[in-house]
C-alpha cells in the first residue's frame, strides 16, 4: 500500500476513500477489516478462505453479499470500485452469476462473461466528444492526444478497472486499458446509475471496447508533452482490420487486440 501514489491523475476520484483505508492496511489491519470498517460498500469483504472450495467467486458474492478479499492491490482496489459504483459492480456480478446459473462455469467463460471480465479488470469510462471518440477509436492517436489536446481539459475521465489500476501502481507506457463511451448529457453523479443500465447482454457480447495506452492522456503522464511520446507503434499501434476468417476467441486477451 506504500507504493501508492495518491495524486496519479487516475486515483483523483479514489483518494478521498481509498488513502485512509490504504494507511490502515499499512499499519498491518487486516485489508478486509479495513474496508468494512470504512462502511462505504453495499457488500461485505471476507477474508479469501469464505469462498468453499468449488463454489464459484461470482457466484459467492450473489448468493451472500458478501466478497472474498485477498491481501494485495488487485483486490484492494476491487473493493474501492465496490464503494465508488455499487450499482455498476452489482449488475456486473449478476451478469456473471446469471452466466454461471445458465451454463455453468466451464473452462471458456462465454461472450457476455468475458467481455464483463474484460470492463471489470480494464475499463476506462471517457465522455468525448465525437471527433475525439473517432480519433480515438480509428487510432489517430496523433489527432486525439495533439491535435485535439484542448479537448482533455473538458473531456470527463472516471478509472474503473481494478487491474488496470494495479499496473498504474507502478506505470509503464504500455499500459492498455479499455474504453467505453459515456454520452455526453449523463452527469458526473449519474454515471453509476447510467452505467448500471448501460451494461446489458447484447451489449456486452459485442464487445465494444476500444483499446487505449493509459498514459498517454494529456496532463496523466509528463512524458506525453512531446509528441515523439505518440510515435511509438509498438504502444500506439496503428489500426489493425481483421481478415474475414479471423474471429478473436471468447477469453482472448484484448490488451493484445488493436
Amino acid at each position: 500500500m506504500s507504493d501508492i501514489d495518491w495524486q496519479a491523475p487516475w486515483l483523483a476520484d479514489w483518494r478521498a476513500v481509498g488513502e485512509p483505508i490504504a494507511q490502515q492496511v499499512a499499519t498491518g489491519c487486516p485489508q478486509h477489516q479495513a474496508l468494512n470498517a470504512a462502511r462505504r460498500a453495499s457488500v461485505r469483504f471476507v477474508p479469501q478462505d469464505d469462498l468453499p472450495e468449488g463454489q464459484a467467486y461470482e457466484d459467492f458474492i450473489f448468493a451472500r453479499g458478501q466478497v472474498p478479499t485477498r491481501e494485495g492491490l488487485h483486490d484492494f482496489f476491487n473493493a474501492l470500485c465496490w464503494m465508488h459504483f455499487p450499482l455498476t459492480k452489482k449488475r456486473l456480478n449478476q451478469l456473471q452469476a446469471h452466466e454461471i446459473a445458465r451454463a455453468g462455469v466451464g473452462q471458456v467463460r462465454g461472450k457476455v462473461r468475458d467481455a464483463a471480465t474484460v470492463f471489470d479488470e480494464n475499463a476506462l469510462l471517457v465522455q468525448p466528444s465525437d471527433a475525439l471518440w473517432e480519433a480515438l477509436t480509428g487510432h489517430r492517436w496523433a489527432d486525439a492526444f495533439m491535435g485535439l489536446r484542448s479537448e482533455w481539459a473538458h473531456t470527463r475521465v472516471w478509472a474503473f478497472g481494478h487491474a488496470a489500476l494495479e499496473k498504474a501502481v507502478q506505470p509503464y507506457k504500455s499500459i492498455t486499458v479499455h474504453m467505453w463511451r459515456v454520452p455526453l448529457g449523463v452527469p458526473s453523479q449519474d454515471i453509476d446509475a447510467w452505467l448500471a443500465q448501460d451494461l446489458t447482454e447484447t451489449k456486452l457480447s459485442q464487445k465494444p471496447f476500444s483499446p487505449l495506452p493509459l498514459l498517454g492522456l494529456p496532463g496523466w503522464w509528463p512524458d506525453n508533452e512531446n509528441p515523439s511520446f505518440y510515435a511509438d507503434p509498438t504502444v500506439f499501434r496503428p489500426k489493425r482490420r481483421p481478415s474475414p476468417i479471423e474471429k478473436p476467441h471468447a477469453d482472448q486477451d484484448y490488451e493484445a487486440l488493436s
